[in-house]
């Protein structure tokens, strides 16, 4: 199995989306941003700009397709060259993609993640945990591979698929558009920083 590179990175979850607020399963569905979801972007921006010097500067963003994913970046993007940062440009990956939750899409959000992450449940026509978290290793690793600090914008249970490829408790709730500073250390693994 594939390992994540060790090398820092910055990580958004999106803002927040209608389904977020209702308490659903998005997974592929692609939801826009509601109007919290863009002012709490807006906020992470201004925030990672207040934050440039503290660790090492962002050099690109890679962000999901999703349009809540690649709004949130696109936003984050203006906010930070208005605030004296260089302007970065945008990739989109699709191994970035949130997972399928197949039939669970658009239900509440049900107590079946435990055993979804321990591999014991896969919802119908959706994607295993094992499946999303080798995916989740393969493009975090395309991020991570050029020289530079990269932002990834992407999604929640993509985070807890690279909780598990840090050797973290997977399953941990990320909240909307609170960066997170990823940092590798040789004596005590990774350590997960949140900018408030």
């Amino acid at each position: 199995m594939t390992d994540l590179i060790t090398r820092p990175y910055w990580y958004l979850r999106h803002g927040e989306t209608d389904w977020n607020a209702q308490g659903r399963s998005q997974g592929r569905t692609d939801i826009p941003l509601n109007a919290t979801g863009i002012a709490q972007a807006e906020a992470a921006g201004l925030l990672l700009a207040r934050h440039w010097n503290d660790h090492a500067p962002i050099v690109r963003i890679v962000a999901s397709p999703l349009v809540r994913a690649r709004r949130t970046a696109e936003i984050v993007a203006d906010q930070l060259a208005a605030n004296g940062a260089p302007r970065l440009e945008i990739t989109l990956d699709d191994g970035l993609q949130e997972v399928c939750f197949g039939d669970e899409e658009g239900k509440a959000m049900g107590s079946w993640y435990d055993s979804w992450i321990a591999g014991d449940y896969t919802p119908p026509n959706g994607e295993s945990f094992s499946a999303l978290r080798t995916r989740a290793i393969a493009a975090m690793n395309r991020a991570l591979e050029p020289d530079g600090v990269p932002l990834v914008v992407c999604h929640g249970a993509m985070f807890r698929a690279l909780r598990s490829a840090m050797h973290l408790k997977p399953n941990v709730r990320l909240p909307n558009a609170t960066p997170i500073w990823a940092e590798p250390h040789a004596a005590t693994g990774w350590s997960l920083t949140a900018l408030t």
